[in-house]
């Protein structure tokens, strides 16, 4: 992975790939949307997203966003570059995470300021979703759902992403004890193999496997989340450093076809 994290690929031909493949919508991170913002622009990036006949958009990722503006550290030039793309875009929310480092001893302190982002979130036409990260303050999909619950606003939710569950240790049992009906706002599936090489963080961002192709309950990951209300768009999120090797439309549609092998 690299910095920034803009995409060699062009945005035309990512949204056509998308489309050929068969999936119903895309997602961007900040990095990418800043560059197409200052080419294609966002009204132009919305023509041709539409144009694809994708009618799913989710932007990220926001982090440390509990820091007051001005304070070291803080990310108030994404939030509102990704507040300024939801104006246009429309997304079904925007997804948020916390700050790499150990699980946080105090996520009551968390509340306040998530819900201050949620309203802001409402005021450009979307919502919040909290991914959690085994490597973060916000580590597991329980804790998550606590937040999610103590915030008590209806812009707020949770992005699941399968490798951040099964890698934090969290069981199916105890993630559908979690999980309210509603709760979920998105979901991403994906595979990895049965032990960590590398620190979490490089084990997440270059080898992830195709679903199916590693050792994650991803069927019964699938029920428990269906059995908890959540009925789509399913995510696919592959990063490994075999796969951005891989032409664009190839990779696009193995990673369709795994998720689908699945659901």
């Amino acid at each position: 992975m690299h910095s920034p994290a803009t995409s060699p690929v062009p945005i035309a031909e990512r949204v056509a790939a998308a489309a050929e493949a068969g999936y119903t919508g895309l997602g961007l991170i900040a990095d990418d949307l800043r560059v197409i913002r200052d080419t294609l622009g966002y009204p132009g990036l919305r023509d041709l997203i539409a144009e694809a006949g994708l009618t799913h958009i989710e932007i990220e990722l926001l982090e440390r966003w509990w820091l007051p503006r001005g304070t070291a550290g803080d990310f108030y030039d994404v939030r509102e570059l990704l507040f300024e793309a939801a104006d246009t875009l429309g997304p079904a929310f925007i997804k948020i995470g916390s700050e790499l480092g150990s699980r946080t001893a105090h996520p009551e302190a968390l509340i306040d300021p998530l819900r201050e982002l949620a309203d802001q979130a409402a005021e450009h036409g979307t919502r919040i979703a909290i991914e959690t990260m085994p490597f973060s303050l916000i580590s597991t999909v329980p804790m998550g759902a606590d937040i999610v619950t103590a915030a008590a606003h209806p812009g707020v939710g949770l992005l699941v992403d399968a490798w951040h569950v099964f890698r934090a240790g969290t069981s199916l049992d105890e993630l559908r004890s979690a999980l309210s009906p509603g709760m979920v706002f998105g979901v991403e599936l994906d595979d990895a193999a049965a032990t960590v090489v590398g620190s979490l963080f490089e084990d997440t961002v270059e080898r992830r496997l195709l679903c199916g192709e590693g050792t994650f309950d991803l069927a019964g990951l699938v029920a428990v989340l269906r059995d908890r209300g959540f009925d789509g768009p399913w995510g696919v999120e592959i990063l490994s450093a075999p796969f951005r090797k891989l032409p664009v439309r190839e990779a696009l549609k193995l990673a369709a076809d795994s998720a689908r092998s699945v659901l």
